[in-house]
């Protein structure tokens, strides 16, 4: 079954977006930016078009919703790494970016060996933190193609606006998490019978 939906349209087109990372990172070492920024746009697009394909196809598979956030996290922390590691993107934003989603995935596992909770939809500060990264990834690579104050300034704007929606989406999500928490305790504490219903 897990095979089958891992050879599904959608799925394949994440897969092949994962495969684009180790040659962005290779022409990005070689300072080729030019061809680094096709493949970051390519991949960009490849992100659109799952998820296009699998609600057009009916192909949305639960293998998918894993596959497609991983997919999308590995590409901007690693150039987000590579690009720090080449003074292209100040090392503040790759630390906090790198922070928030280490503190992300170690509340939610412990929510999921608590509570059993997995079900976390991406809320709006989320979206609009990885557009902003994407955003700020794109115009950092532009800037080194194009010398224009244009660029410059749109990568300065996505990179503070990365600053601001990380932490402000963080904090959310760990709010989210906490109240998801409550909730759950208190339907588990509701559902219990009391002592009087069991005697």
């Amino acid at each position: 079954m897990k095979l089958r939906q891992l050879l599904t349209a959608p799925n394949q087109l994440t897969l092949l977006r994962m495969l684009f990372l180790p040659f962005i990172v290779m022409y990005l070492v070689d300072d080729d930016y030019r061809i680094a920024l096709g493949l970051v746009v390519l991949a960009g697009l490849s992100d659109g078009l799952d998820g296009l394909l699998a609600r057009r196809l009916h192909q949305q598979t639960l293998l998918g919703q894993y596959l497609d956030p991983i997919a999308d996290k590995l590409l901007l922390s690693t150039l987000f790494l590579v690009l720090s590691a080449m003074h292209k993107i100040p090392w503040r934003y790759t630390a906090l970016v790198f922070g928030r989603d280490i503190s992300i995935l170690a509340a939610s596992a412990v929510l999921y060996a608590i509570a059993g909770l997995r079900d976390f939809s991406p809320s709006i500060f989320g979206k609009a933190n990885t557009f902003s990264q994407v955003s700020a990834v794109f115009f950092v690579l532009l800037f080194e193609v194009v010398h224009l104050r244009g660029i410059w300034i749109a990568r300065t704007a996505f990179l503070w606006a990365t600053f601001a929606f990380t932490i402000i989406s963080g904090v959310h999500y760990l709010f989210l998490a906490q109240h998801r928490m409550r909730l759950d305790a208190h339907t588990a504490h509701a559902g219990r019978p009391s002592s009087k219903q069991v005697a």
